[in-house]
């Protein structure tokens, strides 16, 4: 039997979806017929072994470093909140969204 991903079977017919079912010997496939597509998925990566879910990975970038940077700024963050500085709050915040936009953006 082939290997397949979750993101293969997640771009399956429901239909081949039921062949694969078909062909595993699996107590998780056992009445597949019965089954729907958001039902099959998960029984048929337990049954091939596979994650049901996505890995994501930031690709060309220090991850760590800059999640180090936003909790640096948080505290920043929190300090002009209590100070009442709308204008460090602000400019806080909106370096935060960066870096995350930044790491959203590194994501495959």
């Amino acid at each position: 039997m082939a290997e397949h991903t979750y993101e293969e079977l997640k771009h399956m017919t429901i239909a081949q979806l039921k062949e694969l079912a078909a062909e595993t010997d699996h107590e998780a496939v056992e009445g597949y017929t019965q089954l729907k597509k958001e039902q099959l998925i998960p029984a048929l990566c337990t049954a091939f072994g596979i994650e049901t879910y996505e890995h994501h990975e930031v690709v060309g970038l220090d991850k760590a470093k800059i999640k180090a940077e936003i909790r640096q700024i948080k505290k920043h963050r929190d300090e002009a909140l209590a100070a009442g500085d709308k204008a460090a709050y602000k400019r806080a915040m909106r370096q935060i969204h960066q870096r995350k936009h930044v790491l959203r953006r590194a994501t495959v």
